[in-house]
């Protein structure tokens, strides 16, 4: 198959930092779109790929799936695209789509594993695929989305991951007026799903382990903020929530929010912590509650999500940096020093 080589950065090995690197991607098919990145989110998940801390990572590896960019080239069977419109790519890029997940734009959940847009066999040229960390990219039409131009493009970056992660939960436990909602931990998802959770027309509750992050809670929309480190304030909300959004990925007392809900209410988590998560059984069986988990959303539900923040004027607040600073950035990643997404702008890829 016919070949392009483009810029890019990434990494070729665990402890060495990002560079710049050539990589090739393949010529335009017949249903396929060539988008030119403008924009690309970092994920926490970058940096666990990046370092190999999931075990797994194909090198040489350019991380990166929340893409925003522009068509410049369309395939001769491509309808939805055209050049110069707007495209994003998140964290798929194919799937089986014959599985009855794939068939009920379940694509997340693909039977087959789906096609990940960084660090996943590439059917196409062989080896593994290339993320966003990259001049342009190549992906079949029924995985890229429509981005609204009402919207600032860095700050829609984000939702490609953050946007959908948070949004799908939300949605599938039917969050919307008259419930009372949880967030917990304000970062790259929780800011998210404060966001979300409000233009639903729940009432939020954010829960942190910061004092400092009151304001900036509220700034986001919460009605309420807990400090989740003082039992009196969380005594208050005993058994008042109808959902909680769990978006911390650090070990951390989930009995402690079970007991925050209603009967019948679910806790569902989208934070990855490393450890196990223990759980006593009365939390659950007292108040017939459930715990779950939410991976991202389908394709169909991703471009309902970034519909719904472009009719309700929702970005994920960013510091936009350049392709030299991703190193730097990656640090402070880890110490959470960011307000909430780093987006890096891809003009600086030279």
């Amino acid at each position: 198959m016919e070949t392009k080589d483009i810029k890019a950065f990434g990494t070729e090995a665990a402890e060495a930092p990002l560079k710049t690197l050539d990589i090739k991607r393949r010529a335009v098919q017949a249903h396929d779109v060539e988008i030119e990145i403008l924009y690309c989110g970092i994920c926490h998940s970058d940096l666990h790929s990046a370092r190999n801390e999931w075990h797994g990572t194909m090198y040489p590896i350019v991380p990166g799936h929340e893409i925003v960019g522009r068509v410049t080239k369309v395939g001769d069977h491509v309808k939805n695209f055209k050049v110069g419109q707007l495209a994003g790519v998140g964290c798929m890029v194919d799937s089986c789509r014959e599985c009855d997940h794939c068939k009920n734009d379940l694509e997340q959940y693909c039977d087959e594993g789906s096609i990940l847009t960084f660090n996943s066999p590439d059917k196409h040229l062989g080896g593994h695929t290339f993320g966003g960390y990259s001049q342009s990219i190549v992906v079949d039409e029924n995985y890229v989305l429509h981005i609204s131009d009402k919207l600032d493009l860095a700050g829609v970056a984000p939702l490609l991951c953050a946007g959908i992660t948070t949004y799908s939960p939300l949605k599938h436990w039917k969050v919307g007026p008259g419930q009372k909602v949880g967030i917990v931990g304000i970062g790259g998802l929780g800011h998210m799903g404060i966001k979300l959770a409000k233009a639903m027309g729940a009432h939020v509750v954010v829960f942190t382990t910061s004092i400092s992050k009151f304001d900036a809670a509220k700034e986001l929309g919460a009605d309420e903020v807990v400090l989740s480190t003082d039992p009196a304030q969380m005594a208050k909300h005993a058994k008042s929530l109808n959902f909680i959004l769990d978006c911390v990925s650090a070990e951390h007392n989930i009995d402690s929010y079970l007991n925050l809900l209603k009967v019948d209410g679910t806790l569902t988590l989208v934070g990855a912590p490393m450890e196990p998560l223990p759980v006593t059984s009365f939390s659950l069986l007292l108040g017939r509650r459930s715990f779950a988990g939410s991976a991202i959303g389908g394709i169909a539900e991703t471009q309902e999500m970034l519909d719904f923040c472009a009719e309700h004027n929702i970005t994920a607040d960013i510091e936009l940096i350049g392709v030299n600073e991703v190193n730097d950035a990656y640090e402070r990643l880890l110490k959470g020093d960011i307000k909430y997404r780093f987006v890096i702008d891809m003009a600086s890829l030279k």
